[in-house]
C-alpha cells in the first residue's frame, strides 16, 4: 500500500486492499506500449496507491480480481495519455476492465475555502463550468474528435481553477482515447464538497 495523502484520520493510513496482481496482464501492456511507440517499464515492488485502491475498495471489495496499476507520464501531454489509451484498446476484447481513476474537479484549496465558508469553488463556481464542458466533451464527441477536444481542457471555462494540476484528470483521457470510436456517457453527477463532478463510461 502506499499512502500517497497527508493530512487525513488515522484509519485512511490502515486500508488494505490485497489484490492480486497479473504479471501476465503487465507484459501485454507492455508489449502493446511498445508496439504504439511509447516507452515503459513494469516496477513490481510499487504498492497500490489511492488512484487505485480507493475506487477499487468501493467496487470490488472483495479484492479478488486481479490488478494490474498504471503511472502517468512525466510531462503530463494529455495527447500521448490518449496515444496510451489507444495502445491499449485491444485488451478490452480480451476481457480487460480500463478504469481511469481522478476526479473532474481536483481543486483542493478551493474546496478547502469553500467548507470553511470562505468561497472558493461553491461561489465562483468554476467547478460547473468545467463540469458542463467536460460532460459536453466527454459524451457528444467520439475518437479523434474527443481526444483533441479534451486535449483542450486547460482553455476550457473553470478548466484550471478545476485543476491546478492535472494529475486526477488525465486518467479520463487514457479512457477516452482506449474508446476509439465508442459513445461515452455520463454515469455520475453530483455535488461534493462545493464542486459539481461528474464520472464517465464508453462502451456497452
Amino acid at each position: 500500500m502506499l499512502y500517497d495523502y497527508y493530512g487525513f484520520p488515522d484509519e485512511a493510513y490502515q486500508v488494505v486492499y490485497p489484490a492480486p496482481g497479473d504479471p501476465a496482464l503487465a507484459q501485454r501492456v507492455l508489449q502493446l506500449l511498445a508496439a504504439a511507440g511509447i516507452p515503459a517499464a513494469a516496477d513490481a515492488a510499487r504498492g497500490f496507491d489511492h488512484g487505485t485502491f480507493v475506487p477499487l475498495l468501493l467496487t470490488y471489495p472483495e479484492a479478488k480480481i486481479p490488478v494490474v496499476q498504471m503511472s502517468l507520464v512525466k510531462g503530463l501531454d494529455p495527447r500521448l495519455h490518449s496515444a496510451i489509451g489507444a495502445a491499449l484498446a485491444p485488451l478490452r476484447d480480451e476481457g480487460v476492465l480500463i478504469m481511469g481513476s481522478g476526479l473532474s474537479f481536483h481543486n483542493m484549496g478551493a474546496l478547502r475555502r469553500s467548507l470553511q465558508g470562505g468561497g472558493g469553488a461553491a461561489d465562483s463556481n468554476p467547478s460547473v463550468l468545467f463540469d458542463a464542458w467536460l460532460g459536453e466533451a466527454a459524451t457528444q464527441r467520439r475518437g479523434a474528435a474527443r481526444n483533441e477536444a479534451l486535449a483542450a481542457w486547460a482553455k476550457a471555462p473553470g478548466g484550471r481553477e478545476s485543476h491546478p494540476r492535472e494529475e486526477h484528470l488525465l486518467p479520463l483521457m487514457v479512457v477516452a482515447g482506449a474508446a476509439r470510436e465508442d459513445a461515452g456517457a455520463t454515469d455520475f453527477n453530483d455535488w461534493l464538497m462545493g464542486a459539481r463532478v461528474s464520472g464517465f463510461v464508453f462502451g456497452a
